[in-house]
């Protein structure tokens, strides 16, 4: 019995030390929620598994019990981690390390900054869908290319003046989108290899020629940003004709911004967007210095157009001179809501001898009122820079996101009347520790009779 009892032993503590060590080399795991909302998409599976190189997540959330975001991140980025060994996960207490939060921009608790490459995205709201798309924009973001129109005087997109917009343009390239400039005078001809062309409030008048090569880019389906500030068109008439837009005449006023403690009147806010895909789970206020108001109201059946960014009812246009008081002039000024951001798109028909089975391509453009807000002095306020970063996503199609719907959880709620709380009171409080007492008294007393 002794022999047995020590081999019974030793396979014992054998099996376990075995037991341990497979749990150890291997993992297995079950989802068994009802609707698996503790897995991962068949569509970020699949982007997971086409990773080619290292991507790291850097969390800034503080360490301490009472802050969950922490647990949560990890468990969202561990799902990712299962399934590839190319993702790193680092923590960043934004309390220990302010200078690091400073330096990366991070606003909110919790905020994710993904890194792939030499690219980066900011993740503020961490869920599936949003790491999946930032993975998604990251893997293909070195096709994108932006060209700047120069010679008029322009905002230099590399420049570090207060009035360029080399801030942004630097921010652009650490999502991977490529700088590029072109004077029309010297290569009268745009090419065709890069997402849109930027027209960045010129001071100088273009030349006829100039103009028509912008416009028969446009005819052709080509995307446009425009940045235009109060003042004279300098001979884009024409294109802002074929457009269906003109310029309202003066500057936005605004004194709504003074609550703010904003003392300049011609700095105007946005606070309420509309439904579009630059503008969808945007939030935040944007800040326009010096804006020009836009009528989008010419009937041009071609496009679609969304009035993007627009005014309080209080601001007005001001036509006059901004000195002293400043006060609406019925007769001279124009009345608010004013429009200082359109978005315009129309379906673009390909060749059909080229691509019988081609779909219609979408041609977008968004016409700003204003170029200060995308300046190095200014691009930091508020939500001007994840605005300006929307615009670019949505010109270069990059805002085809991986639909993934949320999962709900309908087993979290247990909804029960008022006496079968009562009975499962009963039955927990008495009936289970009575039947317990009762059950240990009988085997008690049959103990005691032998």
């Amino acid at each position: 019995l002794r022999i047995q009892g020590l081999i019974f032993l030793i396979l014992f503590l054998s099996i376990v030390g075995m037991l341990a060590w497979l749990s150890k080399r291997y993992n297995v795991e079950s989802d068994w929620t009802a609707t698996g909302r503790n897995t991962l998409s068949e569509a970020s599976i699949k982007l997971v598994q086409r990773l080619p190189d290292t991507v790291t997540f850097t969390a800034f959330a503080r360490n301490r019990d009472l802050v969950p975001a922490r647990k949560s991140i990890r468990d969202l980025v561990g799902r990712y981690q299962k399934l590839t060994d190319k993702i790193k996960l680092e923590f960043v207490d934004p309390e220990t390390n302010p200078d690091m939060t400073r330096k990366m921009g991070i606003s909110v608790e919790g905020e994710i900054v993904v890194e792939y490459q030499g690219r980066s995205e900011h993740i503020k709201t961490p869920n599936e869908e949003n790491i999946t798309n930032a993975l998604q924009r990251l893997m293909r973001s070195g096709e994108r290319k932006v060209l700047f129109i120069s010679g008029h005087g322009e905002r230099n997109p590399l420049g570090r003046a207060n009035y360029d917009l080399g801030q942004f343009t630097q921010h652009l390239s650490k999502k991977g989108i490529k700088v590029d400039t072109i004077s029309l005078t010297k290569t009268p001809r745009i090419p065709d290899d890069f997402s849109m062309l930027v027209i960045a409030s010129p001071q100088i008048d273009y030349l006829d020629g100039e103009v028509k090569l912008i416009r028969d880019y446009v005819k052709k389906g080509g995307n446009l940003l425009w940045l235009h500030d109060p003042g004279s068109m300098h001979h884009l008439d024409a294109l802002a004709k074929y457009l269906g837009i003109r310029f309202y005449p003066g500057v936005v006023v605004d004194p709504s911004t003074q609550l703010l403690g904003i003392q300049d009147p011609t700095f105007s806010l946005v606070a309420q967007y509309p439904h579009h895909p630059i503008t969808n789970d945007f939030n935040l206020l944007t800040l326009f210095p010096r804006a020009a108001g836009i009528n989008d109201e010419a009937v041009n059946n071609e496009w679609t157009k969304t009035a993007l960014l627009q005014t309080v009812a209080r601001s007005w246009s001001e036509t006059g001179k901004l000195k002293g008081a400043i006060q609406y002039n019925k007769d001279k000024d124009i009345p608010g809501p004013l429009t200082i951001g359109v978005a315009l798109s129309r379906e673009i028909k390909t060749d059909k001898k080229k691509s019988e089975h081609k779909k219609p391509r979408q041609q977008r453009i968004t016409v700003i009122g204003d170029g200060d807000f995308l300046s190095n002095t200014y691009l930091g306020n508020q939500g001007n820079q994840d605005l300006s970063f929307a615009i670019i996503n949505w010109l270069s199609y990059d805002d085809t996101f991986i639909d993934i719907p949320a999962v709900t959880a309908p087993d979290v709620q247990l909804n029960l009347n008022q006496s079968t709380w009562s009975v499962i009171g009963l039955l927990f409080l008495v009936g289970i520790p009575g039947g317990l007492v009762i059950g240990g008294v009988t085997v008690w007393m049959k103990r005691r009779k032998r």
